[in-house]
Order: structure tokens, then C-alpha cells, then sequence
């Protein structure tokens, strides 16, 4: 296969899946509300600030590698180079764990139930339509380096 037009085919950009989601419970807490009191403490807002703090040390660093390397964040085009340095050693996915993080934290500040009802199903679709597309691509571009990295290093955390 040509590496230089192999990609791992994902044309929705992944951060859309998450704000849809997150759209969608909004618009179901409308139509069928959840009482979502627990959202409104104060504690739940600490939990949200802390965790859009956490997800910010995610994505931040998973960026700088990626801007350091000169790879690209755009799902159809080919990879220069395999991730593997900073927050890469803890997470083969460090983006999407800091969107989930982020997704959670606002949650925490302004969701309601559906938000949590709904974060399995975001997961899933990320896992089956993202992920799992990012890594049959990365084992065909980086071969057996690939398949040593992940067996090395967990997919979300």
C-alpha cells in the first residue's frame, strides 16, 4: 500500500463526536428531563473545574509532541512519525482521554444525567470508529514498532 496516501480514514474530526454527544443529552434533558440537582453544588463545579485542569495537562502536552514532530491532526492524511514520547507513555490515545476529561468536566458544570447516561455510547463510537481505524492504520504504517508500543502501552489509560 502507497504510506504516502494510507491514512486512517476517519473523515468526521473526532472532536465533533463529543460535542454532539454532549448536544444531543442537552436536547434529551428537554424532552425527557432528569432531575439534575446534583449538578448544581458546588462540589460538582470544584470536580469540574479540577478535571477541565486535568484535561488541559492532556491535551496540551499530546499537542506539543504532535506539533514537535511535525505530525498531523488530521485524520485522512498520513503520519509522519509514531507517537511514543511524554504523555504517550502513559496513553496511546492521550486526546481522546483529554476530550473525555474535558466532556466530563463540563458536565460536572452545566450537564445533566443524559451527559453520563450517554458518555458509554460517545466511548464506544470513539473506540469502534476512531481508535480501532488509528490502529490498523498505525500497524500497517509503523509495523512491528507499533505493535511493540502497544503492547507497552494501554489504549485510554
Amino acid at each position: 500500500m502507497d504510506t504516502k496516501k494510507d491514512s486512517p480514514g476517519v473523515y468526521i474530526p473526532p472532536p465533533l463526536f463529543y460535542v454532539l454527544i454532549f448536544l444531543l443529552a442537552l436536547f434529551l434533558q428537554r424532552r425527557l428531563p432528569i432531575n439534575d440537582s446534583i449538578f448544581h453544588l458546588e462540589i460538582t463545579g470544584i470536580v469540574g473545574v479540577a478535571l477541565l485542569v486535568i484535561a488541559l495537562a492532556f491535551l496540551i502536552s499530546s499537542f506539543r509532541t504532535f506539533f514537535k514532530s511535525k505530525n498531523t491532526l488530521i485524520l485522512i492524511k498520513p503520519a509522519a512519525s509514531l507517537q511514543v514520547d511524554g504523555i504517550y507513555h502513559i496513553s496511546r490515545n492521550p486526546m481522546y482521554v483529554g476530550l473525555a476529561i474535558v466532556y466530563l468536566g463540563i458536565t460536572c458544570l452545566i450537564g445533566n444525567w443524559w451527559n453520563i447516561i450517554l458518555f458509554p455510547l460517545l466511548l464506544l463510537i470513539v473506540q469502534e470508529y476512531i481508535i480501532d481505524r488509528e490502529e490498523k492504520y498505525l500497524a500497517r504504517r509503523f509495523g512491528q514498532d507499533y505493535l511493540e508500543y502497544k503492547l507497552k502501552v494501554r489504549r485510554w489509560l
